[in-house]
């Protein structure tokens, strides 16, 4: 393989030199990190010296402490996968995620973490874009069906209590979207998440041809955590919050591969950090608890993360952000004393909240996260990612994908 070996001026150039003979690999040069404990001048270390990866097939880390560290090295490698290259070390080897060709127009939708509003930033992307095209979302997650869903309607409350009584997950993202989104969803699984965001296992490929089958306008992937969607949209959009730092380990990879930034819930001092190290719009946003219905009586608010319930035009007796910690809620429920209960569609929400609501005859009012800008036109930004016009069409009348229909 033709590589760029990383090199720094802490290792003496005879030893650089004499090294990258032993290698097995076509050199197409060196990249000179840093360091010069032992630099001469005139090195020579047998390879031309370079600014970037050009004409590289993998990247080669000769380098080591002190010039890169844990963090410097993690930058190194998010800049490699980036250009899709694989990046090698004396002992680990990191390799993009592979992302499978698709030709229509699609958006994916992915997060630093798990729980940063990620889903949210979905929905308000297919409603969006549902204004004016015909939208399929695709949904991943850890507790997806074992065969690709479509789901063509918003699932009702005494359907999700259906699913939750036959052992299925009631609240899987893919019905969070079809529910808050109103667009058809087609819910997808996966297992594990690497560094970068590939997957062990999952069956998103085939979920994709599902969407692809429909011939949509446009399509959005929705990422589970930190995992990617397999998937090479059009562009792509990261969620992130102040919980996690967007430029770190590999998260940098992620902001790179990223057309536009969702800072939810972030300072004006992090949006800027975020958009200088990766070159790309960062829009500040809040999350807003949105009920799909009326909040009679005493109002009990559970949801998966904090959620600010002044804005709610109701009479809240108790606010839980203990969704997704079922001993929590169970505990949290038994000392409630509420009329409606307002739940995100998320975690035990169907299967606990529901039915604990429910048995005592109150009544249960699902809520989704409306998005709300505080700096920009997130909406604007959306659609130039996608154009209107971005939908290929070919002579024979017939749209073609990279994944078979």
């Amino acid at each position: 393989m033709r590589a760029v070996a990383l090199i720094d001026g802490e290792h003496r150039a005879d030893v650089v030199r004499e090294t990258l003979r032993t290698l097995p690999y076509e050199w197409a040069g060196a990249i000179l990190v840093g360091g010069g404990e032992k630099q001469r001048p005139g090195d020579d270390y047998g390879v031309a010296l370079l600014d970037g990866f050009d004409g590289a097939e993998l990247v080669v880390d000769l380098s080591d402490e002190p010039v890169l560290g844990p963090a410097e090295r993690f930058r190194w490698i998010s800049r490699a996968l980036a250009c899709g290259l694989p990046y090698v070390g004396a002992d680990f080897r990191f390799d993009p995620p592979a992302l499978e060709p698709f030709e229509l127009p699609s958006l994916s939708v992915i997060g630093t973490g798990k729980r940063v509003g990620k889903t949210a930033v979905s929905a308000h992307v297919a409603r969006l874009l549902a204004r004016d095209r015909d939208v399929v979302a695709v949904a991943m997650g850890r507790g997806g069906p074992a065969e690709p869903e479509v789901v063509e309607e918003p699932p009702t409350l005494e359907e999700l209590l259906a699913r939750a009584r036959a052992g299925r997950h009631a609240g899987s993202d893919h019905l969070e979207l079809a529910v808050l989104a109103g667009v058809p969803a087609i819910g997808c699984r996966r297992a594990g998440g690497g560094l970068a965001g590939a997957v062990f296992a999952s069956n998103v490929l085939e979920g994709a041809r599902l969407a692809a089958a429909r011939r949509p306008d446009a399509v959005v992937f929705d990422g589970s955590g930190a995992a990617l969607p397999p998937v090479a949209t059009t562009a792509r959009i990261l969620v992130t919050g102040p919980a996690q730092d967007a430029t770190a380990y590999l998260n940098l990879y992620r902001l790179l591969v990223c057309d536009l930034v969702v800072l939810l819930h972030g300072s004006e001092t992090e949006a800027k950090r975020i958009g200088t190290a990766a070159g790309i719009p960062v829009i500040r946003a809040e999350l807003q608890l949105r009920p799909v219905g009326e909040l009679p009586g005493r109002v009990a608010v559970l949801t998966a993360g904090p959620a600010r319930v002044d804005h709610l035009d109701a009479d809240v007796v108790h606010a839980s952000a203990a969704l997704g910690d079922r001993a929590e809620l169970e505990r949290v429920l038994r000392t409630v004393d509420a009329d409606t209960y307002l739940v995100e569609l998320k975690a035990a929400a169907i299967e606990t909240v529901a039915e604990h609501a429910l048995a005592r005859g109150k009544r249960v009012v699902l809520a989704g996260n409306d998005i709300v800008p505080l700096d920009a036109d997130l909406d604007a930004a959306v659609e130039r990612l996608l154009p209107e016009n971005s939908r290929p069409e070919f002579a024979d009348g017939e749209r073609r994908t990279g994944i078979a229909s």
